[in-house]
């Protein structure tokens, strides 16, 4: 009876617990003559004041209209934790405000996204150095019908057994996917004799003729999309 009771008790604690699902994403550009300087700055700053499910993972821009920026990921964690994070106190930001902001080109771009598992076949952690990220905007009201769309993408990613995690906005701008291929083993992955193209995949898996009639179902619902390719900076993240 004594442990009925006690199950009963316990019952409501589990049942309010949030899923830590929720990563946010700073990006930063430091002044081209300061770079050296941020990146102490940055590494300082994250060693300092972003621990446990704060911590920073801190990529670089290699390609694309961002290139030579930053990103410092955080995460993950749940909304309840965010409530509890705050600023990290005063001294945080202004050592933020002193040490980082003060050699960059502007305030960055700064974003909450939500890991998708029903979308991705990896796991949330199980990271890699060297990623590829595209962005994906649906037009208005297009968000389900595009997101069907992933759900198809994931079936011929599962099924050659590429790592990719699938994340979506959350109040940060227009709707939102963000595609992320998680090179387990470098960028060699890209190539053609290591896996086969993508549209070669995809008709295996649906037929002749199926990836066409995607890109065209694509194209009437997506706004637009951009890619780039970024590398972890070890050196840069919170330890």
């Amino acid at each position: 009876m004594k442990q009925f009771l006690l199950l009963i008790l316990i019952t409501p604690l589990f049942a309010i617990s949030q899923t830590k699902n929720v990563v946010s994403s700073l990006r930063i550009t430091p002044k081209p003559d300061k770079v050296l300087e941020f990146e102490k700055a940055l590494a300082d700053h994250a060693a300092k004041f972003h621990k446990g499910d704060f911590k920073w993972r801190v990529y670089m821009v290699r390609s694309g209209p961002d290139f030579g920026s930053y990103q410092c990921t955080e995460g993950p964690f749940s909304w309840e934790e965010l409530d509890q994070r705050g600023d990290l106190g005063s001294e945080h930001m202004a050592d933020w405000y002193r040490t980082v902001l003060a050699i960059c080109t502007n305030a960055g771009t700064f974003s909450y996204g939500l890991f998708r598992e029903d979308l991705s076949t990896v796991a949330l952690t199980d990271y890699s150095d060297k990623i590829s990220t595209s962005h994906y905007f649906p037009k208005p009201g297009c968000g389900p019908r595009f997101e069907a769309l992933i759900k198809k993408l994931n079936s011929v990613w599962a099924g050659s057994n590429q790592t990719v995690a699938v994340y979506s906005s959350s109040s940060s701008g227009p709707t939102s996917f963000t595609i992320v291929t998680r090179y387990k083993t470098g960028w060699k992955e890209r190539a053609p004799e290591f896996m086969k193209p993508f549209n070669a995949r995809y008709d295996a898996k649906f037929g002749s003729g199926s990836y066409d009639a995607f890109l065209a179902e694509a194209s009437q619902v997506l706004d637009h999309a951009w890619s780039e390719m970024l590398v972890y900076r070890p050196d840069l993240s919170s330890k």
